[in-house]
């Protein structure tokens, strides 16, 4: 938990869950839902849940690999996440997620320190935090 919470997102979800309607309190994010033809939806236009949480992995890990990196004196010129998330059954009821992480570093850097960046990135990301343990997470570092 945060010792002092410095922002708070508010969205409302409505209709049928998966198959229906989001906007935050501010109206920055207003999104018509679809369940994905993959999971046994309509498809068609809308987004995901699962579409959602990637977007927003990527880019809070990357705020944080770069963050950590600056710590560490690790210099990135050149760096992009892809978030790959992932839903299906659990064994024991319900659903679960998976996470693919795909760090691709340009610029010259060494693979070890693109390593310890990804790594440096998990101890400071909120996002990495929160599903430590829940979530299988996987990464997959790129170096050019």
């Amino acid at each position: 938990m945060p010792t002092k919470v410095l922002y708070t997102a508010s969205a409302t979800a409505t209709g049928d869950g998966r198959n229906g309607h989001s906007r935050t309190q501010d109206g920055v994010v207003d999104v018509d839902l679809v369940v994905p033809t993959d999971m046994g939806g309509p498809g068609g236009a809308g987004t995901n849940p699962e579409q959602l949480f990637a977007t927003g992995y990527a880019a809070c890990f990357l705020g944080a690999l770069k963050a950590g990196a600056r710590e560490h004196g690790i210099v990135l010129q050149d760096v992009a996440v892809t978030a790959e998330v992932g839903i299906g059954p659990r064994e024991d009821k319900g659903f679960g997620l998976t996470v693919h992480l795909i760090t691709e570093f340009g610029g010259g850097v060494a693979q070890a320190d693109a390593e310890q960046a990804v790594a440096v990135g998990h101890t400071i990301c909120p996002y990495s935090h929160a599903i430590r343990g829940n979530v299988d997470i996987t990464n997959e570092v790129v170096v050019a």
